[in-house]
């Protein structure tokens, strides 16, 4: 472990926000903390924060705090203290996983004075901007904010290849260095017992099979097709449970729809868990992930399920879908619920193609947050040699 190497991890979202980026944000604190070297998280203010559970630290700063179930607040970093106190802190580097309000502080500390700063583009953030900002000035200026915040890092990251497009959607042409996301479930073989246990304790009966979505509950997920060919399922004669588990801005309308397409005696609502190994077993317990996002650029539940032999149903082309083999690694759709339905029909009822495709995509599309964050540590330091090599930390900051 490099002690004398400090990295400053930024984020507008840190637990308890919880959401993707949160969540890659603490793992990459903690892995590199416990293996690597110094890491302090810098983040908005929460009112509702504990950061004292954590063996590291936290850094806060000023923010303005939304009510809402998702539970996030707007960083604030405009005061010059603030840029000084990162500073003063004396980071090797700064990475920041949003192109948002922290990106924008770490700009305001590099006017101040150069550090090798990387950014991780986690998000497709023109959905955000076309559905959140009411205005075409309001959003050409997002995307122009968004751009300036890509463009000032000495490197840009992305989870997926297909990020790229959504990057040069807002304007970005520079290069780009392909950054997996990990998984924090280890590998593990989940018990019969404790999937039959979750089977009767939702009243399941024996032989039905059981799929899963969980993440957000936002419609661009494209929930509304799972929900659709759910319906032409029971419609043909099927039967099976489809867990959801998650919260998020749609949560009532979804419930609302569901029960208008009289499907809710097929849909078990788990709502909100923190328990990643309760998250686990339900993943453990499901035939099949049900994930027909194409607005994800890396998928993190698509290794979570494979953390337990469970395949994923991905549309083809999505980032998501990177590196899949259809039939072999997970399954593959189109994105229509259609084409959906047609895929189900054929392999719900293959229980041993879903555990084959289970079990390969455990052993090669699973990759654990400590191998993940290796590989991020290691470029970290040819960043910092590049920086300084190339000299720039005595060029004229632009940005």
């Amino acid at each position: 472990m490099d002690s004398n190497l400090k990295i400053a991890i930024g984020s507008d979202a840190f637990p308890p926000t919880t959401d993707g980026i949160s969540s890659v944000a603490e793992n990459y604190a903690a892995v590199l903390n416990r293996n690597h070297c110094r890491a302090v998280v810098v983040t908005p203010k929460n009112p509702n924060q504990q950061d004292s559970k954590y063996d590291y630290e936290i850094f806060r700063y000023k923010s303005i705090w939304i009510p809402s179930k998702e539970g996030y607040s707007v960083g604030w970093p405009f005061k010059p203290e603030l840029s000084a106190e990162i500073i003063n802190k004396h980071f090797d580097l700064l990475h920041s996983h949003a192109p948002l309000a922290t990106s924008y502080y770490f700009r305001l500390v590099n006017r101040m004075r150069r550090v090798p700063t990387v950014l991780t583009y986690h998000t497709k953030y023109e959905y955000d901007i076309e559905k959140r900002v009411p205005t075409a000035k309001g959003k050409e200026f997002a995307k122009k904010f968004i751009l300036k915040n890509v463009n000032a890092a000495d490197e840009v990251w992305v989870t997926s290849l297909g990020s790229k497009e959504s990057l040069e959607k807002i304007g970005y042409s520079g290069d780009i260095i392909l950054m997996p996301n990990g998984c924090d479930l280890p590998k593990k073989d989940i018990s019969a017992n404790v999937k039959n246990n979750i089977r009767q304790r939702h009243a399941i009966p024996p032989g039905v099979p059981v799929f899963i979505y969980t993440g957000r509950m936002i419609w661009y997920k494209n929930i509304k097709k799972i929900l659709d060919s759910c319906r032409a399922l029971k419609t043909q004669g099927k039967d099976f449970r489809l867990i959801m588990l998650g919260f998020g801005a749609d949560e009532i309308q979804i419930k609302l729809y569901y029960r208008r397409l009289g499907i809710a005696d097929k849909i078990i609502w788990l709502g909100k868990s923190l328990d990643r190994g309760e998250i686990q077993n339900y993943f453990a317990c499901a035939d099949l992930l049900l994930f027909p996002s194409v607005f994800d650029t890396n998928g993190l539940v698509v290794r979570e399920a494979a953390s337990c032999a469970t395949p994923a149903l991905l549309i083809n082309g999505s980032c998501a879908a990177e590196g899949i083999s259809d039939c072999k690694t997970a399954f593959l759709c189109e994105e229509t619920a259609e084409s959906i339905t047609k895929k189900l029909f054929e392999i719900m009822d293959k229980r041993d193609l879903l555990e084959k495709v289970g079990k390969n995509a455990q052993q090669s599309i699973y990759l654990s947050w400590d191998d993940a964050v290796k590989k991020a540590y290691e470029r970290y330091c040819v960043v910092i040699d590049s920086f300084y090599k190339s000299g720039k930390d005595k060029q004229e900051y632009k940005f």
